[in-house]
């Protein structure tokens, strides 16, 4: 069946939340197709999952065998994706962290099962995450949370949640510059572990660059002083990288670009390659003792999303694959920091690799959360499909598209991005 020939649109008034226009019938590569054929860039990669693009051959003839074989069991089991998953996942991770817990299905339990195994390593509760950090949608990661909105529907009683300040060098919570504050947003947590935490701090969890709270790459020597605070304070450090993992920022881990090796990292999203549900959580030998009784789900390695995300590994580790996702990226970024020569309503230009931000400000340099809105709304006029930064609350536009993305698609995608940005901001 053609994309134009797709049936009847359906009725969606049986969804819980209003399902909206266009109606989407298939993917290739970087692009979304709607059932009139419309081709888009999706600048979102899904939901920041499809990895190496939409229906991707190599992972769809995974899901396909596996399914002739066996589509799921129980996790209690040995089976050979589950099996070759986890080797290959602990092969791939930073040399100290040699187990991975892939009973989970999402950034959310991978997060909430790598806190739990701080907790019970260090016998402590706390925990202390950042402003803008978006952990998860279980009740707990909500809770942990930085953005008051998403804490503010729901009666949270979970205790120990301390929010920190992020290391947001264009928008320092302390006023400073970079090249003289000697790293004090890694200082002043010092403060918040005396005062405003019970003083039995578990973990820190924090997002190797902060993808929902506006692309924030924190500033070089940031994660060693943090890594060090961690250390003289026996706290484990789990770096989320549900959205940096897996060859986003042209490293397999953002851990590797940072040069940190953290107790545990926490995987998601692109994982799955081209949509597969599939998580997992990586640790040292610090964090083992979790009961498999204490985070497990029925949907946790699924044997089709462990034989996607396989297939995926294979074609992500590949080092002219990562070096692709590094030039490409580079060149979407020189391209944007070319347009704020032009366009002072670009404040900034961030990222690493196809994890890019661009922050749109007004001519005193507060955010321009208006016009940002009005580009996201207006993207797929021309060609593209954005998603908003804290839920429209932020004046960052995201580019994160699939890492399979050639010069050509990145050329098309900038001058798309210009005129989309020239025609809302008149």
């Amino acid at each position: 069946m053609s994309t134009t020939d797709a049936g009847p649109k359906s009725d969606s008034s049986a969804f819980y939340n209003p399902i909206h226009d266009p109606r989407m019938v298939t993917g290739e590569g970087v692009y979304l197709i709607d059932g009139e054929g419309r081709r888009y860039i999706d600048c979102s990669s899904g939901t920041y999952n499809m990895s190496v693009g939409y229906q991707n051959p190599a992972v769809i003839r995974a899901i396909k065998e596996q399914a002739e074989i066996l589509i799921d069991c129980a996790s209690r089991f040995e089976t050979d994706p589950a099996n070759r998953l986890a080797q290959r996942l602990v092969d791939l991770a930073p040399p100290s962290l040699t187990r991975a817990h892939i009973n989970v299905s999402s950034g959310s339990t991978a997060n909430e099962g790598a806190l739990r195994m701080a907790q019970q390593a260090t016998g402590r509760r706390d925990v202390v995450t950042t402003f803008r950090a978006h952990l998860g949608q279980t009740l707990w990661t909500i809770s942990l949370s930085g953005n008051a909105f998403r804490r503010a529907p729901f009666a949270l009683e979970a205790a120990g949640g301390t929010q920190v300040p992020d290391p947001y060098c264009f928008r320092c919570f302390y006023a400073q510059d970079p090249s003289t504050c000697k790293m004090m947003c890694v200082d002043r947590i010092n403060d918040f572990l005396e005062y405003a935490t019970s003083g039995n701090v578990a973990a820190i969890l924090i997002e190797a660059i902060s993808g929902y709270g506006g692309n924030i790459v924190p500033p070089p020597g940031y994660f060693q002083a943090l890594r060090a605070l961690c250390d003289e304070h026996g706290i484990k450090l789990i770096m989320d990288e549900i959205q940096t993992g897996i060859g986003r920022t042209g490293y397999m881990f953002a851990s590797e670009y940072h040069g940190v090796e953290p107790d545990a990292i926490t995987l998601g999203k692109g994982l799955g390659g081209s949509g597969a549900p599939q998580a997992a959580i990586l640790t040292n030998d610090g964090m083992t003792g979790l009961s498999g009784l204490d985070h497990s789900f029925t949907f946790g390695t699924n044997l089709l999303a462990a034989a996607a995300a396989v297939a995926t590994l294979d074609i992500i580790d590949d080092p002219a694959f990562l070096a692709n996702v590094r030039d490409v990226g580079q060149y979407i970024k020189d391209r944007l920091a070319e347009m704020q020569t032009r366009h002072p309503v670009i404040g900034d230009v961030r990222g690493v690799g196809l994890m890019l931000g661009v922050e749109l400000v007004h001519t005193d340099g507060s955010p321009e959360v208006g016009l940002t809105n009005r580009m996201i709304d207006a993207a797929m006029d021309h060609g593209l499909v954005m998603r908003p930064t804290r839920s429209g609350r932020s004046s960052v536009l995201k580019i994160k598209p699939p890492l399979i993305m050639t010069r050509a698609e990145a050329d098309l995608l900038c001058d798309r991005f210009e005129q989309l940005l020239v025609a809302e901001s008149r």
